[in-house]
């Protein structure tokens, strides 16, 4: 009988220590994100799949379930532009969103067309070249000042469109040489632009890359602007139409070299 208590007291000691166990196992795999969701698709009748940037694991997908029931606690907190902190499920391979706490709506792009075509497009701009596990933390913030900017106003919609691009790519490492000539390292000459070879080029050294576009001293001083200032202090100068024309071409060049895919939003904005 004693050893029958014994065994009785045994067993139900490891029934508490192996519920604590998987008690303290599911809490560790609820984490917190804090970041902004780039996409939102449907599945299924009432769920959805979101793509959140996030500052502590670059970007992940999380199954929202029940999003589109009109009682749920995460509707109006998985649609695209949203920035807040995300308490997420860790699964095995994959995440489920359990609640959001969200601090930005940007709700003024939804009233204005060109304004939400071009969020639209910096939200697939950043999907696409942003990985998981991996420290997106400046990119993330270069996104949520671009749709400060843009809901502002204060500055062109194409010139925000130039400064993000440009801005993006060196962030991804791949930033231009727009303090000297990128073939010989002379400086103070009339330079040349250049995706292919890597950014500026004197005439001595133009006829290297058939690429090259020329550009005035004013858009080479844009150009050092974006390259050397910090993400908060991006968004502060404006340019002439001619500046303006100069660093499209070049943002443009930038990106079929250096991100070399087609983005479906760049439609709805070649359009407008």
């Amino acid at each position: 009988y004693l050893t029958y208590r014994g065994m009785a007291r045994c067993e139900a000691v490891m029934n508490r220590y192996q519920n604590e166990s998987r008690k303290d196992e599911k809490v560790s795999q609820t984490i917190t994100v804090t970041g902004m969701i780039l996409s939102a698709l449907p599945i299924g009748e009432y769920d959805k799949r979101v793509v959140i940037l996030s500052r502590e694991r670059g970007k992940i997908s999380a199954f929202a379930k029940g999003a589109r029931r009109p009682n749920s606690m995460l509707v109006g907190t998985t649609s695209p532009f949203l920035f807040g902190t995300f308490t997420l499920y860790e699964g095995r391979s994959s995440y489920t969103m359990q609640q959001a706490e969200i601090q930005n709506y940007f709700g003024e792009l939804r009233t204005d067309i060109e304004a939400v075509s071009y969020g639209f497009y910096f939200l697939e701009f950043a999907e696409y070249v942003t990985r998981e596990n991996n420290d997106e933390t400046e990119i993330l913030k270069l996104l949520y000042q671009t749709m400060r900017i843009v809901v502002k106003r204060s500055i062109s919609l194409s010139l925000i469109r130039c400064i993000f691009e440009l801005k993006m790519i060196c962030l991804e490492g791949e930033a231009p040489q727009v303090f000297s000539c990128v073939g010989c390292g002379k400086q103070g000459e009339p330079y040349w632009f250049s995706a292919a070879k890597g950014g500026l080029l004197c005439r001595d050294c133009v006829s290297k890359a058939s690429d090259a576009r020329r550009v005035g001293q004013s858009t080479v001083y844009a150009l050092a602007f974006i390259v050397a200032t910090p993400v908060e202090k991006l968004y502060t100068f404006t340019v002439t139409e001619k500046v303006l024309e100069e660093l499209k071409q070049s943002a443009k060049r930038c990106v079929d070299v250096y991100i070399g895919h087609t983005f479906r939003s760049l439609e709805m904005l070649e359009f407008l």
